[in-house]
């Protein structure tokens, strides 16, 4: 019997995401359950384990046909090892045995990386990426992760922090970043850092502004207000919105002259803002690429948008 099967899996600090997919990626089944993290996280991999074998049986899929799991997760992956330490968000402040555990549960190989990286892989496979071998993913949420794709191949570097875009300088002596330096993207780009950013410029302008007028009286403000305002015509927000897109056109610049990928793919709740962002950003990567850069990479936005995560966790499996 033909292995023709591939099981990914996208685990979140709130909800573990499953697919089964068929060896060129077409998603055929999808499922979630939510993600228990108390007592240490110790549930999750059985978890996982429980839901798979579950789920095959609800299926009727013949366990001869899988050719493997694919696993994304938060926290730094011992790829060799198959271990994952440091996913707080998981409870996970210990390093954990993912891939034997699993393994073991299920019957199936197991592949496993950082749930950024396999959101490249997704968006490269059967995204924006269009297949091509050479794709760099930008991923804007809480915080700016992402994944370079480089000859088909993920880049992971010698310490395992190959693709983290989130902390490239673009304003030296800037931001305060989690990381322990100063004017990382991550500061300017995510959303929290959008709406740091317009706070910044709310105390600094005496124009009339609904933003500015809504940062004043305490109420909330998120990066979407700030968009959906900006889309508005409020000064002070595309104000903002353009600072965010200049920090994006610089970084991706940076990337672009340095591995010259066919694409530059941004993804993530902040980039639900679209094209609106997307055409601001390439207008300001332009003056920092060079020019063979600037004829041959182009700045897309993502298009799996909650399936990357599977689909490329799958293709960890192929």
């Amino acid at each position: 019997m033909a292995k023709d099967k591939l099981i990914g899996v996208d685990l979140g600090g709130t909800t573990i995401k499953f697919a089964i997919l068929t060896d060129q990626g077409e998603v055929q089944q999808k499922w979630s359950i939510q993600t228990n993290v108390l007592d240490g996280g110790k549930y999750i991999v059985p978890d996982i384990i429980e839901s798979i074998n579950h789920h095959l049986d609800i299926y009727q899929l013949d366990r001869e046909r899988v050719i493997g799991i694919g696993l994304g997760t938060p926290g730094t992956v011992n790829i060799a090892e198959g271990t994952v330490k440091g996913a707080y968000n998981l409870n996970w402040a210990t390093e954990q045995p993912v891939k034997e555990a699993i393994e073991a549960g299920t019957g199936f190989s197991l592949k496993i990386d950082n749930d950024a990286n396999v959101a490249a892989l997704g968006e490269a496979w059967k995204g924006a990426g269009n297949n091509d071998d050479d794709v760099s993913f930008i991923t804007l949420g809480t915080g700016v992760g992402g994944g370079l794709v480089a000859n088909g191949q993920l880049i992971h570097g010698a310490g395992g922090a190959g693709g983290e875009v989130g902390h490239i300088i673009v304003e030296p002596n800037g931001y305060l970043c989690t990381c322990g330096n100063r004017g990382c993207l991550e500061q300017y780009a995510s959303a929290t850092g959008v709406v740091h950013l317009a706070q910044d410029f709310a105390e600094q302008y005496v124009g009339q502004s609904r933003l500015k007028q809504m940062i004043d009286n305490g109420d909330e403000v998120t990066s979407k207000i700030i968009f959906d305002l900006a889309k508005d015509g409020d000064f002070l927000a595309n104000e903002t919105v353009n600072k965010v897109a200049y920090y994006l056109g610089y970084a991706s610049a940076m990337i672009a002259n340095t591995l010259n990928p066919s694409a530059i793919v941004i993804g993530g709740g902040v980039a639900a803002a679209g094209e609106f962002l997307r055409e601001r950003v390439e207008k300001d990567w332009k003056p920092f690429a060079f020019p063979t850069v600037r004829t041959s990479t182009r700045i897309k936005l993502a298009e799996l948008g909650n399936d990357a995560g599977v689909i490329g966790a799958a293709s960890l499996a192929r």
